[in-house]
């Protein structure tokens, strides 16, 4: 599923037109990475939440060459799933 499919179901459950389910779809997901990047926790409770994750600078190995490198510290967006989601899919 991709953000078009969502954009169709948004409209077809809510009764809505294309317009106006893409403005809702493209302003719920645009609130999520906003707050990602101002490193805010987004929580949607039985879905999951988003957050920021620093990682520290390290050595790391090329792995063509094998040459020892330095890794930059970097921030990554990470998701953890909510408990009613991961039981859906353990149920099955």
């Amino acid at each position: 599923m991709n953000k078009i499919d969502i954009i169709n179901k948004v409209a077809e459950e809510m009764k809505l037109n294309q317009k106006v389910a893409k403005m809702a779809v493209d302003t719920i997901v645009d609130t999520i990475k906003k707050a990602i990047v101002n490193s805010e926790r987004v929580e949607i409770r039985g879905f999951g939440s988003f957050t920021l994750r620093n990682y520290k600078a390290y050595k790391g190995r090329n792995p063509k060459t094998g040459e020892l490198v330095d890794v930059q510290p970097k921030k990554l967006p990470y998701f953890k799933v909510g408990k009613e989601l991961k039981e859906m899919i353990w149920k099955d």
